[in-house]
């Protein structure tokens, strides 16, 4: 199956990944690309800089803030957010695209992007990453070398609150360090358990939340 096919039964889905910063989101969707797993990955526009390996409109779309407020006033995003000093936005234009063309979409956003887009698309399928304790997530940020003592910190504090919420989401799925792939193949599990359900959920892109 190639990204983007429609082989599963039932309508398109979209499917929010999320969990806190740390966790392993970007090394699971990757992942799932290389598996050539039948889904239109969305990809996220930031304002903050461009880190080593990463690659523009791959990774991230990276802008400019002028650009970001530009596009943010024009309403592009489905959800757009600060995020330690950065913003994030999520390209409407992808997901009802993708979604028109029959393609199920996962998008990757913080906790506080999941909620605002389950406001704006109530059917979406939310997943929450875990780690299997804040000491994993704490080796992760640190081993990552991205972060100041300050922010590291800062993140770790915002991660506890927000590992707080998973019971909010539809389902869990833990990412424990080295097996990637189980949790790969528990969220692709989750979305074919989904795509049989009876009658499936239609998802409708709302206008009203643009964050």
């Amino acid at each position: 199956m190639t990204e983007g096919s429609a082989e599963s039964a039932g309508s398109p889905l979209l499917v929010i990944l999320s969990g806190p910063s740390g966790v392993g989101k970007d090394a699971v969707l990757r992942r799932m690309r290389e598996s050539d797993l039948p889904f239109h990955y969305t990809v996220t526009a930031t304002t903050r800089p461009q880190r080593p390996m990463e690659v523009d409109g791959v990774d991230y779309i990276f802008l400019t803030k002028k650009e970001f407020v530009l596009r943010a006033l024009r309403h592009e995003f489905l959800e757009q957010a600060e995020v330690y000093g950065n913003f994030y936005g999520v390209p409407r234009k992808q997901v009802s695209d993708a979604l028109s063309a029959g393609s199920d979409v996962i998008i990757k956003a913080d906790v506080q992007g999941a909620r605002t887009i389950r406001a704006a698309a109530p059917e979406a399928l939310a997943i929450f990453l875990a780690p299997t304790g804040i000491g994993e997530l704490e080796r992760r940020l640190t081993d990552r070398l991205t972060e100041s003592p300050e922010a590291l910190a800062l993140r770790l504090q915002t991660a506890a609150g927000e590992m707080e919420q998973a019971g909010d989401f539809d389902h869990v799925v833990y990412n424990p360090e080295g097996q990637l792939d189980r949790a790969v193949s528990d969220i692709v599990a989750i979305v074919a358990e989904e795509k049989r359900r009876i009658p499936p959920r239609r998802v409708e892109i709302g206008t009203a939340h643009d964050g």
